[in-house]
This record gives C-alpha cells, sequence and structure tokens, in this order.
C-alpha cells in the first residue's frame, strides 16, 4: 500500500514565490503542490496537504501554535503514516523540541523542514529539503516506519529535533546537532543511522497541551550586574530561569552572585544550568566554579541545548507543579533530549 503523508505548511521561506505581477513573496497555494514541484508526482506516495489560513513568519511562533500543530497531528495520526511540516528556520528548532515533548509515545515519523532561499527561487535548497524529507517520511522497512520521532531535515542530514540548534542564518546547512549523531544522510542514496534512531513502542500516541511559558532566560557575560539579575528574578510569575553558564557550567563565585542565585532558588523558582557552548554538556562541581551553583540547588541540564531546555521546562512546568517533580523531570532524559 501506498504510504500516506500529510504535509502542514505553517509558513516561512519555504513555501514562497514570487507575484509576476507586483514582484513581492507570497505563499503559494498547496492545494497545487504537485504542480509547483511536479517531481512529487513521481512518488508512490498518497500526499495530501493542509496551509495554516495564515501562514505565519517563524520569529512570530508561540507556543499556541505548538498546540494547533500537536492537536491537528492527533486529529490525523490515524488517517496518515507520517507527517511533514513546513516551518521558517529561525525557530524551527524551538518547534522540533516542543513537539518531541508534547507527542508522548509517538510512532511516526514528524519531519520539519525548509528552506534558505524561497522555493519560487532558481537556486532553491526548498525542493531537495522537501522531496526528500517526504521520502524519509514515507519510508517503511518490513511494513513499519523508519522513523518514529520529531525531526529536522536540512540539506542532506535528518537530524533528532530536540538536539538541534540553528546555527547558520547565510549557509543552506544551517542547523547542528553537537551533541547527538545526525540519523541520517542523503547522498545517491538515503542512509539511516540505525543505532542512533529512536525505537518504536507499542504506546498509544498521548498529547500535552498545557504548556507554561512563564520562563527566562539569563546568559551570563563578565560584568554581569546584580540589577539585571534581580530585575529578571523579579519578574511577576516567573517559575523558572535558564541559565546559560560558561564552559561545562561555570559561573562567577562573587558573593553577590551565589547569594542571588540562592535568594531565586529560595522563592520557588527553578534554576536550570545549560551551557553556552554548542558543543559539550553541563557537569556541576567538575570546577569550583560550578560547584556553587550545585550547592545553591541549581539543576545541572547535562547536554541539553537551549531550545530543548525551553520547550522542556514549559512542558514539565504545564505537567506538575510539584517542585521535587520538576527537578526529577529535568534531570531525566525524557525524549532523547539530554544523553543518559
Amino acid at each position: 500500500m501506498k504510504s500516506k503523508i500529510l504535509l502542514i505548511y505553517t509558513g516561512g521561506t519555504i513555501g514562497m514565490m514570487q507575484d509576476v505581477t507586483s514582484g513581492q513573496l507570497k505563499p503559494f497555494d498547496f492545494k497545487h503542490l504537485t504542480k509547483q514541484i511536479p517531481e512529487l508526482s513521481k512518488f508512490d506516495i498518497e500526499l495530501s496537504a493542509v496551509s495554516f489560513d495564515k501562514p505565519i513568519d517563524s520569529s512570530d511562533m508561540q507556543p499556541e501554535i505548538w498546540v494547533d500543530l500537536a492537536k491537528l497531528i492527533e486529529k490525523n495520526y490515524s488517517k496518515v503514516d507520517g507527517f511533514v511540516i513546513l516551518h521558517g528556520s529561525d525557530t524551527m528548532s524551538f518547534t522540533a523540541s516542543a513537539l518531541s515533548f508534547m507527542l508522548e509515545n509517538l510512532n511516526k515519523p514528524v519531519i520539519l523542514t525548509g528552506s534558505q532561499l524561497p522555493i519560487g527561487t532558481i537556486r532553491t535548497d526548498g525542493k531537495e529539503n522537501l522531496i526528500t524529507a517526504i521520502e524519509i517520511a514515507a519510508a517503511r522497512e518490513n511494513g513499519k516506519p523508519v522513523i518514529s520521532e520529531v525531526c529536522i531535515y536540512f540539506e542532506y542530514q535528518l537530524y533528532r529535533g530536540n538536539r538541534t540548534h540553528k546555527f547558520n542564518s547565510e549557509h543552506f546547512q544551517a542547523f547542528q546537532s553537537a551533541n547527538y549523531p545526525i540519523l541520517a544522510e542523503a547522498g545517491v542514496h538515503i542512509k539511516y543511522n540505525h543505532g542512533a534512531l529512536k525505537k518504536l513502542n507499542s504506546s498509544k500516541l498521548k498529547i500535552h497541551t498545557a504548556l507554561d511559558a512563564n520562563i527566562a532566560i539569563l546568559k551570563l557575560f563578565p560584568g554581569i550586574t546584580q540589577n539585571l539579575v534581580d530585575a529578571i528574578s523579579n519578574t511577576k510569575n516567573l517559575k523558572a530561569i535558564i541559565l546559560e553558564t560558561f564552559g561545562s557550567g561555570n559561573a562567577s563565585t562573587q558573593k553577590w552572585f551565589v547569594e542571588s542565585i540562592k535568594k531565586i532558588i529560595d522563592k520557588g523558582i527553578i534554576v536550570l544550568n545549560v551551557t553556552q557552548c554548542n558543543a559539550g554538556a553541563v557537569d556541576q562541581g567538575k570546577y569550583a566554579t560550578s560547584a556553587a551553583l550545585a550547592k545553591a540547588g541549581v539543576v545541572g541540564g547535562e547536554d541539553i541545548t537551549t531550545e530543548a531546555a525551553v520547550t522542556k521546562l514549559m512542558y514539565v512546568l504545564g505537567t506538575t507543579k510539584n517542585e521535587k517533580e520538576i527537578k526529577k523531570l529535568l534531570l531525566k532524559d525524557l525524549r532523547g533530549e539530554i544523553t543518559k
């Protein structure tokens, strides 16, 4: 039987065509997808498409839209074999990470892709990204999907979505997954890294739509002031802070800073330590400059990305209000977002 793939267009560069009259870029009609990309008609795949009523730039992405996407996937989960989401690249890693937490027991592929150049331009990278993303979403071995998780496909490589971050706005290779190997590479053949893929399970899909966005990111830098730290910590309804530290989780040992962090934690605000480095992990206690954070009660984020940390916190805070349970879940590998 043909694989059934649902294509979801949220917005972004990939879906833009140049208007003949005005010369401006505008979203093309996804009802006539094969007319715009005739190569798709050569697939032995049953392809359907749905577009947001008002496609958005990914810079405008919000948790409410992640909820819409999760519900759309749940609604069509039994009808199709996989999903391809067309999305702007700027916040694609955030969306991929969020969906990984929201779609518990996912056993079908959800592939996000996009492009650096509009699909209506001659040199676009969008066609290859879209065609291969669809082929990967439709791939099956022994009647079962090869991919059963939320991924990003971009420039010949398939990544675990919650391990990625966008590192380049100029090159076609826009994403990196520094702390986890690529899941597949597309050349003459698509070669899957089976050892890195999520395993199928027999549990039923469960979606989580309660997200709590009362979090903040505090990026450390030499010269950071107490006024800034206090201003962020006094934000109304704040429940968690992602502390972007140096190296393997290191921070200033100045008395005011350590005391400020302790006061934040004493107020019941969760502090999650994430490294500013693109690769590597937080190892609280490895150096004296991180031992004080561990002693104060800061949670070590290990090798999680900032994007995954943001969305994991939203998910966990929406799941439970128990502080011990929150910390326990943050330390646990829930969807392959940290190395255990």
